[in-house]
């Protein structure tokens, strides 16, 4: 009916995206596929029909599926993350006849593309396909990258002259396209090749100092002497906490206020010393609560961060920030990724000062919060000179240093959210290995010189963890925070199954994305169901993320109730025995 539809509007061309044939999809799922396209060949007569895959290479059975096809016109492929799919169009061959979209230009990115190297691409392309049937093309659809460069006045010129945003990059493929028709434009085409050279010479993209210490890690795995089961003896002396401890994610409710005193401080409307005030009556209050409350490891809430990379990403050397490079996230939520350009370190402390007055109001432990490495790399736009596992081991050195002033500074745990980590994971299985070895690598690169008495924890959300629950238990945290309730606690079963967990572990109780307030009773039957799978030692009770969306009169009741379950289950587990 669509393609019904599209006809009568007058299409000559319709393009299908799918992408899932990066995949690895079995003999079943392909021949799925093609009966599919072959049901459709009549309401398809007439059309030319474009076929996308991106995001990955594209394997040879599935390649050999999609070109038989009888009703497609034309094929486009993701050339930059798909970089074996050049290979195999060049040893496969190409259909005769068909239109080849090569995607050459980065869609997923924000760096101007060298545009010499995608022309060499696309004229060995030609040679295979023939001049009148390579079409040049984006990766992917642009949706993945920033609107406009020229709405950038603030960002710095060199820098500047790197990047390409959406816009930027219709104009590289017209420049291309042209190029290859013979028209090309010495002048862009010189311009791009001197942002290249001043990309690959600058003195703010290298750093020696970090290159070696980046280098030094390799040969060593970075794990804690001592084995997490005497570690969590050594904390609980030092801690003393009780059975089930309670504890937050991180965040608290960012108010209305809050966020003006940010805004008026970064516009520099309110002094330094007036903006320490007010995160500091907020830290504070937010302390006061907990206590109030009853929790037994606290969290200083977050109040000075608007964004749990961002915040991060302004302390760090090689990173950049626009002002209007906001891309989709989901839905209607748009995020503004930092710019990663350069080797990275860290000047400074970033969190200390914070951490240790927060630390200051109360007798409890304080939480140390900190972004990990993983999840500040995968929620950037990444810097494409390097492999990204040598940028996240720069990250992890920059988070150590932090990780080992806040224990200097008197912080007992300390927390290195990896919200992300499962988000970086390859497409194809293949490849998962590779990515989970170096990601797990760089979260424990983090903490591996803190002492025995040191509890780190780490935070994972939005994310099915059962698959990669072996690489989890290999991060060696002291402590796991994770989604559980959104999932209908599918994270259990992996436990129901037997596998061995040793570290303390808090899959979360209630969901805090609804405002809706969960009841003693509903929570302590959460808990319950976790103490069947789990050793009572090592659960830990809170909510599954932060709670920065949710207002104060949902988080106070929602948390004397998550206590109260606690508390509840404490007391039959002592009456029990």
């Amino acid at each position: 009916e669509v393609i019904a539809e599209l006809k009568a509007a007058g299409a000559t061309w319709i393009q299908f995206d799918e992408p899932t044939l990066v995949l690895d999809l079995d003999s079943h799922q392909l021949a799925a596929f093609s009966a599919a396209y072959t049901e459709l060949e009549s309401a398809l007569s007439g059309l030319n029909v474009l076929i996308e895959t991106y995001f990955a290479d594209i394997p040879a059975e599935s390649y050999k599926t999609l070109t038989s096809l009888n009703s497609v016109t034309a094929y486009g492929f993701d050339l930059i993350r798909g970089a074996k799919t050049l290979d195999l169009i060049k040893s496969a061959g190409f259909p005769s006849g068909k239109y080849l979209f090569a995607g050459v230009v980065d869609g997923r990115n924000i760096w101007a593309d060298d545009l010499a190297a995608s022309l060499t691409t696309l004229e060995s392309l030609e040679a295979i396909v023939g001049k009148d049937k390579l079409v040049v093309s984006t990766s992917c659809s642009l949706m993945h990258t920033a609107v406009d460069l020229v709405n950038e006045t603030k960002l710095d010129s060199e820098i500047k002259s790197w990047l390409a945003f959406a816009a930027q990059k219709v104009v590289e493929v017209n420049a291309l396209a042209k190029a290859l028709a013979g028209q090309k434009d010495e002048a862009y085409f010189a311009a791009n090749a001197a942002a290249q050279a001043s990309r690959r010479s600058s003195p703010r993209v290298t750093n020696e100092e970090v290159q070696k210490a980046a280098a030094a890690l390799k040969g060593s795995d970075h794990r804690r002497a001592t084995n997490v089961s005497a570690r969590l003896d050594a904390q609980q002396k030092k801690l003393n906490l009780p059975v089930l401890p309670t504890t937050t994610i991180g965040s608290f409710p960012q108010t209305v206020e809050l966020r003006r005193v940010r805004r008026e401080y970064k516009a520099k409307k309110i002094s330094e010393e007036e903006y320490i005030s007010a995160i500091k009556e907020e830290i504070s209050k937010v302390v006061k609560i907990q206590e109030e409350l009853d929790i037994d490891v606290l969290v200083h809430g977050e109040p000075e961060r608007n964004d749990m990379v961002e915040y991060f990403g302004e302390q760090l050397s090689g990173f950049a920030f626009t002002a209007n490079g906001w891309v989709q996230s989901y839905g209607s939520r748009c995020v503004k990724p930092p710019i990663i350009y350069g080797d990275v370190s860290r000047p400074n402390p970033m969190t200390v000062f914070w951490s240790k007055l927060a630390q200051s109001m109360t007798s409890r432990p304080m939480k140390g919060m900190l972004t990990g490495p993983v999840t500040i790399l995968n929620w950037s736009f990444v810097r494409n000179d390097q492999p990204r596992f040598e940028t996240c081991y720069q990250i992890a050195l920059a988070i150590k240093k932090e990780v080992e002033d806040l224990e200097a500074g008197g912080i007992q745990v300390i927390q290195i959210d990896e919200a992300a980590l499962r988000e970086g994971l390859p497409l194809r299985k293949a490849e998962h290995a590779f990515y989970l070895d170096w990601a797990v690598h760089s979260f424990r690169i983090t903490n591996c010189g803190v002492q025995d008495t040191t509890q780190i924890h780490t935070h994972m959300c939005y994310s099915n963890f059962n698959d990669i629950i072996h690489s989890i238990i290999n991060m060696d945290a002291d402590v796991i925070t994770i989604e559980n309730s959104r999932s209908d606690e599918k994270l259990l079963s992996v436990f129901r199954e037997g596998v061995k967990y040793g570290a303390g572990i808090g899959p979360g109780v209630y969901d805090i994305h609804s405002p809706r307030i969960p009841s003693t009773e509903e929570i302590a039957d959460r808990v319950n169901k976790m103490l069947a799978v789990l050793d009572t030692n090592i659960l830990w009770v809170n909510p599954d993320c932060g709670l920065k969306t949710r207002k104060y009169n949902e988080v106070k009741p929602a948390l004397t109730n998550m206590v109260s379950a606690a508390k509840l289950i404490r007391t039959q587990l002592a009456s029990a025995k």
